[in-house]
């Protein structure tokens, strides 16, 4: 994470150097570029993939499912319906975007929730109808898309490939203290949730209430989901490859929450990197990377899981 974010601060249209970084950072040798251009995004990437890695972490425990994450079972196509009502129907604020976002995402997460529920709660079953929502709720934004006026399909379509170009500081405060506030109520139920992880009769025998703690993990899912959504688009299967990753990288038995953020964290960082170096000077968006990136891994865990089957 340090490499990739001193990295990230040195690179740019002129190549700055460490201890010019530095300089800029203590305030020895002000630099408007390295403080006001680079640094938010360098902390957008690091902040919002440790939120995309917490969300898939939350969700593949809820569903005990590798394949359980927001991009795959519908959440982040909710919160994007949410944000393109918001910019479709009203005049697409900032505070109309976040409010879309969390309202969508939380809507699909609802409808994924109640349409699983069926005499108990099964994770398998709510992964294969989230996949299912997920194909109705894209069908849905691509009408919104196709029926919006030409300039604000344009901005939809680029916004919806999710990218970090042009994140200045104004854009991060509210985003960065809510998902701040998400991440430590998690970080106070995480016991229970590896409890649950072990099975609901385990969990129930120790005290830990399941229907309260899935809740929670579901808002805390969908508010981390649609609070990314709504600043940089949908960035889709950092929420999906972080968790497994970092759960492997950690050599543990269940999903753990921190080790999938910072994995998130490095993943999101890392493919902002590629996509600013890979056809420079033209910077792409981040989601066509991670996009590539997860694709490949979904291959490969895929290929995993048949041979295990």
């Amino acid at each position: 994470m340090l490499a990739l974010a001193l990295t990230g601060l040195c690179y740019g249209a002129s190549w700055s150097t460490p201890d010019e970084v530095f300089s800029a950072l203590s305030g020895a040798e002000p630099s408007v570029v390295i403080s006001d251009w680079r640094l938010p995004r360098v902390l957008a990437g690091l902040v919002f993939g440790a939120a995309l890695g917490v969300a898939g972490a939350l969700f593949q425990n809820l569903t005990r499912n590798p394949m359980g994450s927001p991009d795959v079972i519908g959440l982040d196509a909710g919160a994007y319906t949410g944000a393109l009502v918001a910019l479709t129907a009203l005049s697409g604020t900032s505070a109309q975007l976040a409010v879309g976002s969390v309202t969508g995402g939380l809507v699909v997460a609802a409808a994924i929730y109640l349409l699983s529920f069926d005499r108990g709660f099964s994770g398998l079953r709510l992964v294969v109808i989230g996949v299912a929502v997920n194909a109705m709720v894209t069908a849905v934004n691509s009408w919104i898309v196709l029926r919006a006026d030409l300039e604000v399909a344009i901005a939809a379509v680029g916004w919806s490939a999710g990218s970090l170009n042009g994140v200045g500081w104004s854009d991060l405060g509210i985003p960065f203290t809510v998902i701040g506030v998400l991440l430590a109520l998690m970080a106070t139920r995480a016991h229970a949730m590896h409890q649950a992880s072990l099975g609901d009769a385990v969990a129930v025998t120790t005290g830990v209430g399941l229907d309260r703690l899935r809740l929670v993990m579901v808002l805390v899912g969908v508010g981390c989901t649609a609070t990314v959504t709504a600043v940089a688009g949908p960035i889709a299967f950092i929420a999906l490859a972080a968790p497994q990753i970092g759960r492997r990288l950690a050599g543990a038995a269940g999903v753990p929450l921190l080790p999938a953020a910072l994995t998130g964290a490095v993943l999101l960082l890392g493919a902002d990197l590629i996509a600013q170096m890979l056809l420079a000077p033209v910077a792409l968006p981040v989601g066509v990377v991670s996009t590539a990136i997860g694709g490949c891994y979904l291959i490969w865990l895929l290929t995993k899981e048949v041979r295990r089957a």
